[in-house]
C-alpha cells in the first residue's frame, strides 16, 4: 500500500508517499481501505517531532479515518467486511489501508459522505470527554470555547447548542468570530483586539461562565480563571501557548473552582470504547438530524499531504482539513 512517511521531523515537506506493507488485523481488530483521512494538529507535532505516538501505535501519522472495512480479527462481532465506517485511531490513518479498534469504529452517520465522516472521530471523541465528561456541562448552563474555528471548536460549539448550553467563543480575526456565530455562538471574541475577560463579564452580567474549554494554556490559565463563575470548571486539551501558568489558589478557593484536562492518544482502547457508546447514543442522532456538522475548509488528494499541513500550519482555515484517496 501507499502511506505517507515522516521522513525526518521538520516542516510539511518531510511528509513522502512511500510503499509500505499493507498490515492485517490482529484480535479485536478491523482493516479499514481508507477512503479519507483527517489532518489534525497532534498530526504536525508528530511531524515536527514533538509528539510521538504510543507505544505498539503505527508511525504513521493519522488519528482519524473513514472507509470501508475489508477484513476483520479474532474476536470482532459487531463489523464484517463491506461496512462503512468512520474511527478513531492512535496512528497510521495517511494510508490505503488502516488498522483500528473494533471498538473505536462507528457506522457512518446516515447522510453523511466519507469525506465528512473522516472529520468526526477525533474532534468528536475529544469534545465529548472533555466538555460533557471531565466538564459535566448541562444545558442551561454556559461555556467559553478558546479556538473556535478548529476542529476542535467548530464541534464544541455545535454539540454545546445542540445540548441546548449558551456559547461563547473566541477566534482570531472577524471573518473566525462571524463562522462561530453562525455554528451557534451567542457572541464570538476576536482575541487580537478584544480583552475576552471582559467581553464575558458584560455579556453575563459580571457572573462569568460555568466552563471554559482552552486549548491554549500559558498566561492563558489565569484569564480562564477569572472568567469562571461560582464552581466553574476550566478543562484544558492542549498547551499551544505554553504548559506553564500562574495559578491563584485563593481564588479557586473561594469560587469551588475546578481546574481538569485530559489527552486522548494513548488511553486505552477500553476507555475509548466508553467515549464511543456515548456518541452514537448522544451524538450520532444529532449527526443524522442534520443539527450538528463536521465543518470542512478543504480535500486534498491523499499524496497532497504536505500541502494540507501548510495550510495547517498557516491557521488560516476554519474547521477541519480531510486527505481524500484519489
Amino acid at each position: 500500500m501507499i502511506a505517507i512517511e515522516i521522513a525526518r521531523p521538520g516542516g510539511p515537506d518531510v511528509l513522502v508517499p512511500v510503499e509500505r506493507p499493507k498490515p492485517s488485523p490482529g484480535a479485536g481488530e478491523v482493516l479499514i481501505q481508507v477512503a479519507a483521512a483527517g489532518v489534525n494538529r497532534p498530526d504536525a507535532m508528530q511531524r515536527a517531532g514533538h509528539y510521538p505516538p504510543p507505544p505498539g501505535a503505527s508511525d504513521i501519522p493519522g488519528l482519524e479515518v473513514a472507509g470501508t472495512i475489508v477484513d476483520v480479527g479474532s474476536d470482532v462481532h459487531e463489523w464484517r467486511a463491506g461496512d462503512s465506517v468512520c474511527a478513531l485511531v492512535a496512528g497510521g490513518g495517511y494510508a490505503e489501508y488502516c488498522v483500528a479498534p473494533a471498538l473505536q469504529c462507528l457506522p457512518v452517520p446516515r447522510g453523511c459522505d466519507l469525506e465528512h465522516a473522516a472529520a468526526i472521530p477525533e474532534a468528536f471523541f475529544t469534545v465529548w470527554t472533555n466538555l460533557f465528561d471531565r466538564g459535566r456541562l448541562k444545558a442551561g448552563e454556559s461555556v467559553l470555547i478558546h479556538g473556535g474555528t478548529s476542529g476542535i471548536g467548530t464541534t464544541a460549539i455545535q454539540l454545546a447548542r445542540a445540548r441546548s448550553s449558551r456559547v461563547f467563543a473566541t477566534a482570531g480575526s472577524a471573518e473566525k468570530c462571524a463562522a462561530c456565530e453562525r455554528l451557534g455562538a451567542e457572541r464570538a471574541i476576536n482575541y487580537r483586539d478584544a480583552d475576552f475577560v471582559a467581553a464575558i463579564r458584560e455579556a453575563t452580567g459580571g457572573r462569568g461562565v460555568d466552563v471554559v474549554l482552552d486549548m491554549v494554556g500559558g498566561d492563558y490559565l489565569a484569564r480562564n480563571l477569572d472568567v469562571l463563575a461560582m464552581d466553574g470548571r476550566l478543562v484544558q486539551i492542549a498547551v499551544l501557548g505554553g504548559a506553564k501558568g500562574t495559578l491563584n489558589l485563593i481564588a479557586m478557593m473561594q469560587r469551588r473552582l475546578t481546574l481538569t484536562g485530559s489527552t486522548l492518544r494513548a488511553r486505552p482502547v477500553a476507555e475509548k470504547a466508553a467515549i464511543a457508546v456515548e456518541l452514537r447514543a448522544h451524538a450520532w442522532p444529532l449527526l443524522e438530524a442534520g443539527t450538528v456538522r463536521p465543518v470542512i475548509h478543504a480535500t486534498f488528494p491523499f499524496r497532497a499531504a504536505a500541502a494540507a499541513h501548510r495550510v495547517l500550519d498557516s491557521g488560516v482555515h476554519i474547521g477541519k482539513l480531510v486527505l481524500v484517496m484519489t
